[in-house]
């Protein structure tokens, strides 16, 4: 009973609070700094897209300058943001199925480096888990029966963290998923209006049910549209407003990762990155935040560190999706 009563009323808190949101209809364009605002020390905060696309790299980057603590980051599969979150220590837990830079880099080093020694924990799920987990926190069930890993090694690590039921129709051995309900989420996407209604393009990754799970939303975005720039493409729109609560303006706000038709993955970036890591991981990342993250004064100052020939090069690639 107390096993039941532990993953239950914690998800009930948290459903309780997410139902108690402002939903209404209004602006919501604030800077990157205001938004890091609704962002706490100690938050779940959950990572829109996946592996290097549509990664909400602005609204990290402002989080680290921000000096946030103690965040527990979850996301379907991590890539090189992961390392930006360990080295900086603005989190040390996080909750993934993939921790890679890309497959072409493979397993992260920095990542191999804070969680062997110690300063760091990943917490590895299924990929298909941790989509399911975010889906019951959007359904508002405190958990979600599957059969995903069950005899696997996976499963066996996680311990406690995962239950095994009986289904009460079939009798079979189930497992039980605890709903994944974020403090806050990050989504980078394509376009919004002013008060939050998002269109993507592209796949949609778990967006949507990140987006209905969290109890609040950060949604950065390419460009702000008019809301009847919204309305004429109602079928594109993903996010609704009233899952939102800011709202920010960034262009290339994934890089050095890509969002679908705007731009491609920065790859000489991610081959520099790749590289200073290789040998000493903890001085590598170090260097790479005090030189982008640290450095620049501005989003728009961390975009002239890219370099415009590099700009242009990944836009064009990323135009090249529609125009082929």
């Amino acid at each position: 009973m107390m096993a039941e009563e532990t993953l239950v009323l914690p998800h009930l808190e948290l459903r309780r609070r997410t139902a108690e949101r402002d939903r209404g209809l209004r602006e919501k364009v604030m800077s990157l700094e205001e938004a890091a605002s609704f962002v706490s020390d100690g938050d779940h905060v959950a990572l829109g897209g996946c592996t290097m696309s549509r990664t909400p790299t602005a609204m990290i980057w402002a989080l680290v300058r921000a000096k946030k603590k103690n965040l527990v980051v979850s996301r379907s599969i991590m890539s090189s943001e992961g390392e930006v979150l360990y080295g900086s220590g603005i989190s040390n837990h996080v909750i993934t199925s993939w921790f890679s830079q890309g497959i072409v880099w493979g397993v992260s080093k920095v990542m191999r480096h804070y969680t062997e020694s110690g300063e760091a924990r990943f917490d590895e799920w299924s990929h298909m888990s941790i989509g399911l987990r975010y889906r019951a926190g959007a359904m508002g069930i405190p958990y979600m029966p599957v059969r995903s890993m069950i005899g696997s090694g996976v499963n066996e690590r996680l311990g406690d963290e995962v239950k095994e039921v009986i289904c009460p129709f079939t009798d079979e051995r189930l497992l039980a998923l605890p709903a994944l309900n974020p403090d806050v989420a990050l989504i980078h996407v394509q376009r919004a209006d002013a008060y939050g209604n998002a269109q993507l393009d592209g796949l949609q990754f778990m967006d949507i049910d990140i987006a209905m799970a969290a109890n609040r939303v950060i949604l950065t975005t390419e460009q702000i549209v008019s809301n009847d720039s919204i309305r004429r493409r109602p079928d594109h729109t993903r996010i609704p407003f009233f899952t939102v609560d800011a709202v920010v303006e960034v262009p290339y706000g994934s890089a050095p990762h890509e969002c679908y038709g705007v731009y491609e993955p920065f790859f000489d970036h991610m081959d520099t990155l790749a590289e200073q890591t290789k040998k000493d991981p903890e001085a590598g990342i170090k260097k790479y935040l005090d030189d982008f993250y640290y450095g620049p004064s501005s989003w728009s100052g961390y975009l002239d560190l890219l370099g415009a020939d590099a700009i242009v090069d990944a836009s064009r690639r990323g135009r090249s999706i529609y125009n082929d």
